[in-house]
């Protein structure tokens, strides 16, 4: 006879419901690490109603903003749009954050666009499909709150169950240093790309270091280099110094050479 010990047990509390918008290569990362400690609603215009992958259900726009926590995976040329569509339908409290690449716009067009009774985070994760194909632990993400925050309970869950290295910071302050982390590397990797075929059997440790940067970001969709390149306020002035820099060293290059070869030593 049973003893009823497995009647009195309690069930197992349901995992939080997160909703996400975007089911890009970022989107399809972020699910594919939550799944394990959460339900996901994801929405995304291509997707058709039903199991995406386990753990994973795509649904309306309507149904995945009414989850108590919100990310939204998608351009930042599509944030104003969304976060407009979504307001209405966002439960009391309700947390959502962006994983954009910029930090400042995004910020701005959420604490203007969505209702007051939402708490805000600005994160940005400083790793992609390529750079995480081998996992995320320890890889950086930032984070920026906004409006109704208590860091803790995030920052405890990216750091011990997701193995993340975080990063608090403002807007402002990201942007000004991804001006350079990731302006210049985009940069970088356009011109290389404009140069042709890199050598592959004459080459240095060095240069394969730059090369395999370059290829990084190459594949990058292009509303991520766009946003990269032209929103964030402070990529211009870095591009520019830079440009100026190399082309000046250049010049003086150019000036000081000395051939090695003196034309009388062929007499």
């Amino acid at each position: 006879m049973s003893d009823g010990s497995s009647l009195s047990s309690p069930s197992p509390a349901p995992l939080p419901l997160v909703g996400l918008f975007g089911f890009g290569a970022f989107g399809r990362l972020i699910a594919a690490h939550l799944a394990a400690h959460c339900r996901i609603r994801v929405h995304d215009p291509v997707l058709q109603s039903g199991p995406v992958m386990p753990g994973v259900t795509a649904t309306t726009l309507e149904d995945a903003a009414g989850c108590p926590i919100v990310i939204l995976a998608i351009p930042v040329t599509r944030m104003q749009a969304v976060a407009r569509a979504i307001g209405p339908h966002l439960p009391p409290h309700a947390l959502v954050a962006d994983v954009g690449s910029v930090k400042i716009l995004p910020a701005d067009i959420l604490c203007r666009e969505l209702p007051a009774h939402v708490r805000i985070i600005a994160t940005h994760p400083l790793f992609g499909p390529q750079s995480a194909r081998n996992g995320i632990a320890g890889h950086r993400i930032v984070l920026c709150p906004l409006r109704g925050i208590r860091l803790g309970p995030i920052a405890a869950f990216l750091r011990r169950t997701l193995g993340l290295d975080v990063i608090v910071t403002t807007p402002d302050a990201h942007d000004r240093d991804a001006a350079m982390a990731q302006g210049l590397t985009h940069l970088l990797a356009h011109i290389l790309s404009e140069m042709g075929p890199m050598p592959e059997r004459i080459s240095t440790s060095s240069f394969d270091l730059i090369r395999a940067a370059a290829a990084m970001v190459q594949n990058d969709a292009p509303e991520v280099s766009h946003a990269i390149a032209h929103l964030n306020p402070h990529a211009r002035t870095v591009r520019r110094q830079f440009c100026a820099i190399a082309g000046r060293i250049a010049e003086s290059d150019d000036a000081h050479g000395v051939s090695p070869f003196p034309e009388h030593s062929f007499g």
